[in-house]
Order: structure tokens, then sequence, then C-alpha cells
């Protein structure tokens, strides 16, 4: 049993008698659905060239949950929110040491009576990130919906293929929602089921922002009908809760500029292909056969070592593989 181990595991679990390839793949993505916000009485519809980033279909984007607004801000001098002068509260300490701490503006090294805290050159007013709303901004979040189109093409076998399988046509799209049990091949996911079989509670990382990613595995035997070659969708999230990025649009108002500043929060999703085909082929087959027949060659070997020297019961079996005779016997006319 263990001498023929070698070409068990070459044939049966390396598939030694088939050629590999990996594909070429391209990823197109499209959300749908839109959110509402009511923040102290103003009322807010979000669309997806609001909280989709970037909004050119990547395979890599961001989608807004949560945020901070910072509106009317622009370029001047105005306190800190807190950064808290020192020698304001302590009397025998310098102005100067404004000058020494990090901020998101030019410090001017004046201490501002009113709010006790350092002046800066900045865009005012200064953003304050202290709290981040709870419950998040955007539940409606999870009611949004991703189609992706993923097309592959295996260049050394010339096929190609897309996630649209057979059965996937125009009328079904319009029905399916993607389940693993249910609907595995539909393209048409529903965030908060993403966020969900990635294994998180989507209040959690929609308050805070995160990241998860989407893979779509291909794994095909090309000896069988193309048919049998379908995509596998798959979520893992990373390791940490926490995703968010500042935007800005910026704007003219009596001359002035000026901008409204987001903290956005927001779930990443990084799309993955991964792919592997295999096909018969006969190079590899004689390879895979000629390698076989050198591991048999040393494990032959390796055998009689181990039955002869190593194991309690060698002098039985050096009995069975040898046959020991007596000199005398060796001059009988039976042996002539």
């Amino acid at each position: 049993m263990f001498c023929v181990t070698p070409y068990r595991w070459v044939f049966i679990y390396e598939k030694g008698y088939q050629s590999t390839d990996t594909a070429v793949s391209s990823v197109f993505t499209k959300m749908k659905g839109v959110g509402y916000t009511n923040v102290n009485g103003q009322e807010r519809v979000w669309d997806v060239a609001d909280y989709v980033f970037p909004p050119q279909g990547d395979s890599s984007f961001v989608v807004m949950t949560n945020y901070i607004i910072t509106e009317g801000q622009a370029m001047g001098k105005c306190p800190e929110v807190r950064l808290f002068c020192p020698s304001l509260l302590f009397p025998f300490l310098l102005r100067s040491l404004c000058f020494r701490w990090n901020t998101r503006g030019h410090m001017t090294g004046i201490c501002v009576n009113t709010t006790k805290t350092c002046e800066v050159l900045a865009w005012c007013p200064v953003e304050n990130d202290h709290n981040i709303p709870d419950p998040p901004l955007l539940m409606s979040a999870e009611n949004y919906t991703l189609f992706i189109k993923n097309s592959i093409t295996f260049p050394i076998f010339d096929v190609t293929r897309s996630n649209l399988v057979e059965g996937v046509d125009a009328n079904f799209i319009r029905t399916c929602l993607y389940d693993p049990v249910t609907d595995p091949l539909c393209p048409i996911f529903r965030l908060g089921d993403i966020v969900k079989l990635s294994g998180f509670s989507f209040e959690v990382i929609a308050r805070v922002g995160g990241a998860i990613a989407l893979v779509i595995d291909w794994t095909c035997n090309l000896d069988l009908d193309i048919t049998h070659c379908k995509p596998k969708y798959t979520f893992h999230a990373r390791a940490s809760v926490g995703y968010n990025f500042r935007f800005a649009k910026h704007y003219m108002e009596d001359k002035i500029q000026k901008r409204t500043l987001l903290k956005v929060f927001g779930i990443r999703l990084d799309i993955i292909v991964q792919s592997l085909a295999r096909k018969f082929d006969i190079i590899p087959t004689l390879t895979a056969i000629g390698s076989g027949v050198g591991i048999f060659g040393v494990a032959t070997v390796v055998c009689d070592l181990v039955l002869l020297y190593l194991l309690p019961k060698r002098e039985y079996y050096k009995n069975m593989k040898f046959n020991y005779l007596i000199k005398d016997q060796m001059y009988h006319p039976s042996f002539r």
C-alpha cells in the first residue's frame, strides 16, 4: 500500500494527467438603491451618485453607510475644536507651545480666550468628528443591491465564460436575489446579505465602516462539458472593523471659495476573481508516468530498508524475502 502511494498522489490528488491555466478576468459592478436621512429636521435623499466612491463601477469601491458633515467651510483663522491652549490652562506656560501640536491646520501661536483652544489657519469651522452618529445615518443601505458582471478567459484552452451562465438570462435577473442555497448563481446581491454572510452585524459595520472581500471562484475541469464551469461566490471579512475617509465638495459663495466636508464611514467591497482550469494533456501525463516509475524505484528501496532493518518483525520478512542455503547444499546435484 505504501509503495503505490506516489502514483495515487500524482494522478488522483494532483491530477498529473491534466495541464492547468489561470484566467484573465474583467469585472463590472453596478449599485442600486436610494437612501433617506433626517438630521436635525433636514431631510435628504441619497442616490448612487452620492454614496458610491468611486462611481465608475470598479471592482473595488466604497458604499457610504454613515457620515459626519461640516458645511460652509471657508479658508480663514479659527479656534481648534479639541486642542486646548496650555498657557490659558496653566498661566506659567508660554503661548508658543501652541506651535508644537499636530492639528488640521497651520498653528498661528495665538490662544483663543473664548474656547481656550489654539488658533489655526485652516478650513473654518474646523471639523468636529468626536461623536460618530449612532445608529448609522444610512441604515437603509442594508437594502441596496449590487449587480456583478464578470467575464473570464482561459487563454491556453481558448475558453471564455461569464458569470451570466446558462439559465441566468434577463428574465431570471429581474426576479432573483443571491442566496447560497436557493439562488447560488444569481449575480445580484443585497448589501445586508453580503455583510451577514461575511460574519458581521450590519449595524456594527455600518457605524464605523469596514472591508469585505467578495471572491468569485472559477475552478473548472474542462474535460467535462463546459456548462459545468460555473462561478462560486464566497465572502470574507477583514481582520478588523473600521474604515473611513474624507471627501470635500467645493463651491463659490459671494466670490468666496467654500466647501462641504464629509467624513465618510462605509463598507469597502473588493471583488476578487480566482481561477484554475484543468484539461487532459498527453505531455504532463507522460511526464507524470515517467516520474512515477522513478519514484517506484526509490519507493521499493525505502520499503525494503524499513521492512528489513526497522520493523520489529524484520527477521520474519528477511526469511520470506531471501532463501538461505547451506554451503553443502550448493554442491548437491539438484542445484546443478
